[in-house]
């Protein structure tokens, strides 16, 4: 499998491989997990609808880059609630786009808005339940909850 790949975490169930620009449309649509080649991908693709969270390794052996997914893939139901997508970038050598844009230097991990804004940079692994109280403090999420509780106070009375 190439080690450049890109995973939409959108449920915490198996995944499908396809390739990208209509697998990636149907993952977005319709909240399926899709591994895709990062090289390929756009985080324009993802403006106003979904939380790019990228991860960086200069290999797929490095020990913070398995973990970090370890840790995604744990909690991957609280990243769907949230809109997440899990973009990641082990071969350097590639310099694929997202690697030019956000410059990494060996593990980082990058989570980037709604709204196309790199919102945190950190050098090591990350826990979901730190990521999530980050989007949640964010302005859009704030919004996105106020909308949920004022259509379900709609639908209940």
């Amino acid at each position: 499998m190439n080690s450049r790949l890109i995973f939409v975490f959108a449920t915490f169930f198996g995944a499908t491989i396809g390739s990208f620009g209509t697998a990636q449309e149907a993952a977005i649509a319709e909240g399926d997990m899709a591994p895709n080649d990062v090289v390929e991908s756009n985080l324009q693709d993802f403006l106003w609808e979904k939380r790019p969270i990228v991860v960086f390794a200069d290999t797929p052996r490095d020990p913070a880059f398995i973990r970090q997914l370890d840790l995604l893939e744990n909690r991957a139901e609280a990243l769907a609630e949230r809109d997440v997508v899990i973009l990641t970038d082990t071969d350097p050598d590639a310099m694929s786009d997202l690697r030019e844009q956000l410059r990494p230097r060996g593990f980082m991990l990058v989570l980037i808005g709604k709204d196309g804004d790199v919102k945190l940079r950190k050098p090591f692994p990350w826990d979901v339940r730190e990521l999530s109280r980050a989007i949640d403090k964010m302005p859009m999420r704030q919004q996105e909850l106020r909308d949920r509780r004022a259509a379900a106070s709609r639908t209940d009375g």
